[in-house]
């Protein structure tokens, strides 16, 4: 019965720690423009509140007596309690000049920090308390019990409870299993307090140090024991997040790739921390060996896109065997469990360091995702730190470490070749490239976020106010540009790219860019000339469109452009019923809005429709193969207040049917899914 009782604690606290990760990021994704680095960024967070977790399990079990840990924890139990429920406050939505990533942490701080943490302590707190409660406890069996639930939590959350809950409803049923987890907890607690007496948490016995290798059994870890942990941790937090970036960025911006990656890390610690079978040192040396070479050489080709039916697989099934290498060699060197929970704090500060690195300081310290390259030239010394004693092993790993670190100076060295500007923030890695062709006149240069273009302009000073790629005049947003009523037009844009839309402006229009990135609207001013030739008045605001569209005074638009969705970060919050309110606001009764709706992965015509059905407005969806013009193919969605707006000739002989998605729901700022509109 104590043993199941601790069970259930520690399943239904993991299960918790992860359900609460991405309810928050997706309640919090839409004041921060939408961008893949808010996960990143919260992953910091969660990785950090989780060291704190581990440091307060390792204190209070070291140095309190039973009745004091267990009477301190129910106290703080019941203060998370009352920061229930878990639902972000609006009066922390950024003002638009602050530092986004500075700006989520604080938010998560005020509106989980103490039930996470809370959650955070459970699993080595509770595993310690086994420890001196049961006989034979085999608990490093409880840390793969908790990665197991942490996995199947992050599993169901996007196939199982997204799809059929709104936010709301998901953040009160999560804070009604806590208040479940808090009682189990507080009774794990005085189950604790009532059998402590009967085993000292740093005696050691037989017992103890079941299924552990002999010398680790008997030995007092020494500190580069401590580091040695602290390096494997780190490395495992580090490559989970650079291969994360890697196929989803240079890749392929598909949605919910960044599942693939985490589900291998947890899957890796469940196999290596279950039982010693799963992972065997000599079994694993020639895959690892291979799984870092090839990695390493797919990094070559990487920058300028990388087939995706090879290399998902080539990165996904490295990440496995990489992790595996890294987990498993932390379970070798697993010490006894009176050692536990200072074993758990340098994990998770391994964790928290290797996340910080990849999610805080890459995007500030590296032109672009070098990350992974760096990542596995440090995999490969590693190895060579851990078979020290074994001369041609070591020889090996050195090797490899070097024939991985020509593989990435290669990969630096091709980027910074082709690439006319390399830069990074905290919104994704943006480079500027020239491509030539056996024409001049052709010659282009892209703006390029990841794999994904944002626009182009032609080198040839004849052609270089031609709109271009997805912008050209038989387009959804160039028929209703050129075809705007009024002769001093006023078009709001969001969304800059290279401001390719900035070649229609005519003398006395307004042109107004609503953009998030100020390295886009640097390059756009810098790289491109769209803004500098335009004979329209330009105007760009730096910040998240709609907080700011819900901020100013109606702008009175004839056209606005909605141009954010081809990439795998889909801003959602820019495609519900409350976004298409604000967006009334601001228009001209005859007023177009047009949403470009262009992805290789998602059909987002039908939500564009949805909303507009929901409004009482007329959509459109225009079809441009571009032979003609661009020779690229786009589809743009208009949605007009009055149907005869969109009756002209001009738009009904480019328009086409909008499929049909059974079931899909108009979404709103509570309840939207992707996976519903996947292709």
């Amino acid at each position: 019965m104590t043993r199941l009782l601790f069970a259930g604690t520690i399943f239904t606290s993991a299960f918790l720690l992860f359900l609460v990760q991405p309810l928050m990021s997706k309640q919090i994704l839409p004041w921060f423009g939408g961008s893949a680095a808010v996960w990143a960024t919260c992953m910091v967070f969660f990785q950090v509140v989780l060291l704190a977790g581990y440091a307060y399990a390792d204190l209070t079990t070291r140095h309190l007596g039973p009745r004091r840990q267990v009477g301190l924890h129910i106290v703080l139990l019941l203060a998370s309690a009352m920061l229930l429920p878990i639902v972000a406050d609006p009066g922390l939505k950024p003002a638009g000049g602050d530092d986004p990533a500075l700006r989520i942490l604080l938010l998560l701080i005020l509106t989980i920090g103490l039930p996470y943490f809370l959650l955070s302590t459970t699993g080595p707190l509770v595993q310690a308390w086994l420890t001196r409660s049961v006989v034979d406890a085999r608990v490093y069996r409880f840390y793969a019990l908790s990665n197991f639930a942490s996995l199947l939590a992050l599993v169901a959350y996007p196939f199982l409870i997204e799809p059929r809950a709104t936010l709301l409803s998901q953040a009160m049923a999560w804070s009604v299993l806590y208040g479940m987890f808090a009682v189990l907890c507080a009774l794990s607690g005085l189950m604790f307090a009532r059998h402590a007496t009967l085993r000292p948490l740093h005696h050691s016995t037989a017992d103890d140090t079941h299924a552990l290798p002999e010398a680790a059994a008997a030995r007092t870890p020494t500190l580069g024991d401590h580091a040695t942990w602290l390096a494997l941790s780190a490395m495992g937090a580090w490559m989970l997040l650079a291969v994360t970036n890697h196929i989803t960025q240079n890749i392929a911006a598909v949605p919910f790739l960044w599942l693939l990656p985490l589900t291998i890390y947890l899957l890796s610690f469940i196999l290596c921390f279950e039982s010693d079978r799963w992972y065997r040192r000599k079994l694993f040396l020639l895959p690892v060996t291979g799984a870092l070479t090839l990695c390493a050489y797919g990094l070559q080709d990487g920058v300028l896109g990388f087939n995706i039916r090879t290399a998902i697989p080539l990165y996904a099934t490295g990440l496995f065997f990489m992790c595996m290498f890294l987990h498993g060699e932390l379970a070798m060197l697993r010490p006894a469990p009176r050692y536990l929970t200072r074993f758990y704090l340098m994990l998770s500060l391994g964790g928290a360091l290797g996340g910080i690195a990849v999610g805080l300081l890459a995007p500030r310290l590296l032109p672009g995702y070098y990350e992974l390259g760096i990542g596995l030239v440090i995999v490969a010394l590693l190895g060579s730190w851990l078979f020290r004693e074994q001369l041609l092993l070591m020889i090996g790993a050195l090797l490899l470490a070097l024939l991985c670190g020509s593989f990435f100076y290669k990969q630096v060295a091709a980027g910074r070749k082709d690439a006319h500007t390399l830069v990074r923030s905290f919104y994704g890695s943006l480079r500027t490239a020239d491509t030539h062709h056996v024409n001049t006149i052709d010659n282009v240069r892209g703006l390029y976020h990841g794999s994904i273009r944002h626009g182009e302009q032609y080198l040839d000073p004849a052609r270089r106010r031609e709109p271009t790629s997805y912008y050209g005049r038989e387009s959804g947003i160039g028929l209703a540009i050129n075809n705007a009523r009024r002769d001093a037009r006023k078009i709001g844009l969001i969304g800059l790219g290279s401001g390719t839309l900035a070649a229609y402006g005519r003398a006395g229009d307004v042109y107004r860019f609503y953009e998030i990135n100020p390295q886009v609207i640097e390059l756009a001013q810098s790289e491109f000339s769209f803004l500098k030739d335009s004979q329209a008045r330009i105007d760009t605001v730096l910040g998240d469109a709609r907080l700011t569209l819900e901020k100013e005074a109606p702008q009175g638009f004839d056209v606005l452009a909605v141009d954010a969705f081809s990439g795998d970060a889909i801003p959602v919050h820019l495609l519900t019923r409350e976004a298409m309110d604000v967006y009334l606001r601001h228009m001209r009764p005859d007023g177009i809005i047009a949403f470009h709706v262009t992805n290789r992965f998602l059909s987002l015509a039908p939500v564009v429709q949805q909303i507009a059905v929901a409004h009482g407005l007329k959509a459109l969806l225009i079809h441009d193969d571009g032979m003609r013009t661009t020779r690229h193919k786009t589809d743009w969605v208009l949605v007009a207040r009055d149907a005869r707006t969109l009756d002209a000739e001009v738009y009904r002989k480019g328009s086409t049917l909008i499929p049909v998605i059974p079931g899909l729901r108009p979404w709103t700022d509570d309840f939207n899914n992707l996976f519903d509109v996947l292709k």
